[in-house]
């Protein structure tokens, strides 16, 4: 069968209506897109009236080109600006569905509030932050290792006593302090290094209004070539103002198994003085447990009992009360 150039300008006429009207009709993006596969694909319906091109003169064949390129780009024109008017529509459907009244009331829900033992613990990051200090942190659950023999105190050494805690069938134990966060950091690191380490501890205790045998523990430790004992005094000094304020502050000698010399910390607060932390200057037997040579690196390091801050600083009589969630108490915070 002959083709001829009129045949296929009737055709590419025909084409067009029948797409315009299509389009015009089209009520999802879906079917939009539909249509323009149909018409303009590979195996579409413009191409198959071109395929016929090659029954033409050659001298037809520009004709035919131009009024298909013509029609492709009127139709393309046409698809557009219905995909826009398809896409506007689904907006403003969408819209009206999740319409937000905003001249509604506001209604206000508290979500709870910062617990006061979190508010110390956060108050003392921020303070040692501020000193240079990076937070680490490490298992509750620890080895006999890291909790005691890697700091100084190994078997049936007295101090355990002072440390009794809960043991696990499997030999490991519930942390008595994180001063074991201190060992593994240093075995991970090479000085000089400045750590804040907070965290849940617990130790063997009989329960009552100052004592738990559940407890939160802030510890630092920072070692470096040449720090004294006398930075450690005005590290703590610094730490101490920023907290209780301009208060007098004493260093008494005490005694713990991984710091040498040592010295409990006390403040001058409402007429008497209060003891609110340790600290010492780190054992060197302590530095050579992990790889440090003590002649040439020294450290300090100090620790606090979170509870006893919260205590002092918002004038909570029993220590209990900070567990015991209720909500009378902790909104006072």
């Amino acid at each position: 069968m002959t083709t001829t150039l009129t045949d296929l300008e009737t055709q590419l006429a025909d084409l067009g209506d029948t797409a315009r009207e299509a389009i015009a009709a089209a009520d999802t993006l879906d079917d939009l897109e539909q249509l323009r596969v149909s018409y303009f694909g590979k195996k579409g319906q413009l191409s198959k009236i071109l395929g016929g091109m090659g029954k033409l003169d050659k001298s037809d064949r520009p004709r035919i080109g131009a009024l298909a390129n013509e029609l492709k780009q009127a139709l393309q024109t046409d698809l557009e600006q219905k995909k826009s008017s398809l896409q506007g529509a689904q907006i403003e459907a969408q819209l009206a569905a999740e319409t937000l009244d905003v001249t509604m009331p506001g209604i206000l829900r508290p979500q709870g509030s910062v617990h006061p033992l979190n508010g110390i613990i956060d108050r003392v990051i921020d303070i040692f932050v501020g000193l240079g200090y990076t937070v680490s942190s490490g298992p509750q659950m620890e080895t006999d290792y890291y909790n005691f023999e890697a700091l100084n105190t190994p078997p049936d050494h007295p101090a355990r006593d002072m440390q009794d805690t809960f043991y696990l069938p499997d030999g490991n134990l519930l942390r008595t302090h994180t001063s074991s966060v201190q060992i593994r950091y240093m075995e991970q690191h090479e000085p000089p290094i400045r750590i804040i380490a907070p965290g849940r501890c617990c130790r063997r205790d009989t329960v009552d209004a100052t004592h738990s045998a559940t407890f939160h523990q802030i510890e630092i430790l920072a070692v470096d070539r040449g720090l004294t004992f006398t930075d450690l005094k005005g590290t703590v000094k610094e730490f101490l103002k920023q907290i209780f304020g301009d208060v007098e502050i004493r260093f008494r000698a005490s005694y713990f198994p991984f710091t040498e010399p040592s010295a409990e910390v006390d403040v001058r607060w409402q007429g008497k003085w209060l003891e609110v932390m340790g600290c010492g200057t780190v054992d060197p037997n302590v530095l050579k447990a992990v790889g440090y040579d003590p002649e040439v690196y020294t450290g300090f390091a100090a620790g606090l009992g979170v509870e006893r801050f919260a205590m002092v600083l918002h004038k909570i009589d029993d220590i209990r009360r900070l567990y015991n969630s209720d909500l009378r108490f902790l909104r006072q915070f």
